[in-house]
């Protein structure tokens, strides 16, 4: 019984430090910049500039199967696998399309510029201009899934419509979380606004 409880009282703390780790290294991690032009009741209107992506597209429309290649093929350009082996700051968060051929992207950090991006080992990465716009955006906790994520996307479009706001079809996953983040995980729906 001893045994266990000791067990128990180590598997405890190991997990209370992974998830002091994981709350303290998002502090530093560079998020994509915006600016929120107005709130309303389960969603807000927000304002993002113009930035540099990594991306990749993947031949699915299956969250769990895009999520986990995309973010292998990104990870391992970001972790070095280019033709300097120079690592590049992860960003958050991690956005995927919407769509038929959902596509994954990672924001370069603002003081790298496109032309000094190194090559990608990694055939299909490409480098994305993402120009600035006005998306509104929908906020969930907990993990995300293909359900998940079409649940907020039409309560989001639900929302949209009863505000009588003009939307497009060009919606995006945001995932904040790293895969060892079990405490406050944030996942968002977005969709670019009608100018």
């Amino acid at each position: 019984m001893k045994t266990i409880l000791i067990i128990a009282g180590v598997l405890i703390a190991i997990f209370i430090i992974v998830q002091l780790y994981a709350m303290s290294s998002r502090k530093n991690i560079e998020s994509y910049p915006y600016r929120v032009v107005k709130s309303y009741s389960g969603f807000e209107i927000r304002e993002y500039e113009a930035s540099l992506f990594t991306s990749v597209k993947l031949g699915t429309n299956d969250y769990k199967v895009a999520s986990g290649k995309g973010f292998s093929i990104l990870a391992g350009y970001i972790f070095g696998g280019n033709e300097k082996n120079e690592k590049i700051s992860m960003t958050s968060p991690v956005a995927m399309s919407i769509e038929d051929s959902m596509t994954m992207m990672f924001m370069v950090p603002k003081d790298i510029k496109k032309e000094n991006l190194p090559k990608p080992d990694q055939a299909g990465i490409e480098f994305k201009e993402e120009p600035a716009k006005t998306v509104a955006a929908i906020t969930f906790g907990g993990w995300a899934s293909t359900e998940r994520i079409n649940e907020y996307k039409r309560k989001l479009i639900a929302a949209l419509e009863a505000e009588g706001i003009a939307y497009t079809n060009r919606f995006s996953f945001l995932g904040y979380n790293p895969p060892y983040d079990l405490i406050n995980r944030k996942n968002e729906v977005i969709v670019e606004l009608e100018k």
